[in-house]
């Protein structure tokens, strides 16, 4: 059939609402859809440190592609490069978790990037070895399987001071970040553990230390210096030792100093230090602002024909907001632009009216474990249990499925009646769980 192809490279928030609004826009002999994305399922990664907590089933948040998106055809692969004036886009297909390597081409009419975005780290002696982010559903099985296995081993340690040195290390957690993704890791984990430590005949809720840090002066400053300070007051209430204006100088084996020349015995580091676009972006030879493809307020990508761009990876502007900086990489913009993007993909065949993207922030929402979180719906500023509400309320309202919707919100209902599970069942190798490896940080990886 000769009909144009549409090819949507990246299947997060953007790349799912953008090929659902095709599918709703388009009749169906209009385009060919093509999905080119590592997993077959939409992650929704707000909710990565339920799972790491054990409150929420892994699966539940996973999404399936092929039930949702019935008109697309899903490539499961990575897109390494992009030919513009050829207008193909080479993938590459990986089986039985990379044993073997195909790569096929794909040619394009209408191109949408949308790959998202990365950890961000930075180039500090032991990180890249030793640091796990939570950024997937590998990274947050692995933690919290890792956890579990140094309240294990601590336990299993002889009594004496001889040990008490690798006993402090196997019960430190240094995690870096107090944005979003940090705080509400470090408070999940945090409020888990206390409740399950006493399980173990060795180990008391008392011995696990927490330390957060960031180079930023306050905690969670997406929301503002007065939410950020209730944040702040519920880490420290539950012993939670935040160090602010320092981070990591160095990671080594049993330690983590930081810059302020202190030094902290810890096995587990957990790096929450924001995101960078996908290293997609980089090899594309387009224009970038901010390490982000620069795109138009329609979502074109000047210079191009027929690409689009959108989401974590993309610098699109803010008509919203007075000077027009960018948008923030959260999953609001990212569901909203890929909406965007599906209409304007569209207009561009002949269905439609391009429009240039504009959205008002409905605010973030933040998950401390227990009856505590945080929240600021359309500027409304809430704590405590209220704000749980809210923020669960968002997320269930979210959840672009409502078979997961169910799974979801049984799982947090099952959580508040029954006992925390405290059960190792993956076996999850250290080395699959960094960065580079979870997240394909590296396109040759």
């Amino acid at each position: 059939m000769d009909r144009p192809r549409i090819v949507v490279v990246g299947g997060g928030f953007a790349g799912f609402h953008a090929l659902r609004t095709l599918e709703r826009t388009l009749p169906a002999d209009a385009a060919e859809l093509v999905l080119v994305n590592p997993s077959d399922y939409l992650l929704y990664s707000p909710l990565l440190p339920d799972v790491s907590a054990g409150v929420v089933e892994p699966r539940h948040i996973a999404i399936s592609l092929r039930q949702q998106l019935r008109r697309t055809r899903v490539v499961l692969g990575s897109a390494t490069d992009v030919d513009h004036e050829a207008q193909t886009v080479t993938v590459r297909t990986t089986d039985d978790g990379g044993a073997t390597e195909d790569v096929l081409t794909l040619s394009y009419d209408r191109l949408v990037l949308v790959p998202g975005s990365i950890t961000r780290q930075f180039d500090i002696p032991g990180v890249a070895e030793r640091a796990h982010g939570v950024k997937t559903l590998v990274e947050a099985q692995f933690l919290r399987d890792h956890l579990l296995r140094q309240l294990d081993r601590a336990d299993a340690l002889p009594a004496g001071p001889e040990h008490d040195a690798e006993r402090r290390q196997r019960l430190t957690v240094v995690a870096v970040g107090a944005g979003y993704t940090g705080t509400e890791i470090v408070a999940q984990l945090q409020y888990w553990l206390s409740t399950i430590a006493s399980r173990w005949s060795r180990v008391q809720p008392s011995d696990i230390s927490w330390v957060l840090v960031d180079l930023a002066e306050s905690v969670l400053p997406e929301l503002g210096p007065e939410l950020g300070e209730k944040a702040l007051g519920a880490l420290k209430r539950r012993g939670i030792d935040v160090r602010l204006g320092v981070t990591v100088k160095e990671a080594r084996d049993g330690e983590t100093e930081l810059t302020d020349g202190s030094t902290i015995p810890s096995r587990t580091l957990v790096w929450g230090a924001g995101v960078a676009a996908s290293p997609l972006v980089q090899t594309l030879g387009l224009p970038l602002q901010k390490g982000r493809l620069v795109v138009r307020p329609d979502l074109t990508v000047p210079g191009t024909a027929g690409v689009f761009a959108g989401g974590d990876a993309a610098a699109v502007p803010d008509l919203t907001q007075e000077g027009t900086p960018l948008t923030p990489p959260t999953a609001q913009h990212a569901q909203r632009q890929g909406a965007a993007l599906g209409r304007n993909v569209a207009a561009s065949l002949g269905h439609g009216t391009p429009k240039p993207y504009r959205h008002h922030d409905l605010g973030l929402v933040a998950d401390l474990g227990g009856s505590d979180a945080i929240a600021k719906p359309l500027g409304i500023k809430l704590h405590g249990p209220l704000a749980k509400l809210v923020a669960r309320g968002y997320h269930l309202y979210a959840l672009p499925s409502m078979a997961n919707r169910v799974r979801v919100g049984t799982d947090w209902l099952l959580a508040a009646l029954l006992p925390a599970q405290s059960v190792e069942v993956t076996r999850i190798r250290s080395d699959q769980a960094l960065v580079s490896t979870a997240q394909q940080s590296r396109l040759g990886d």
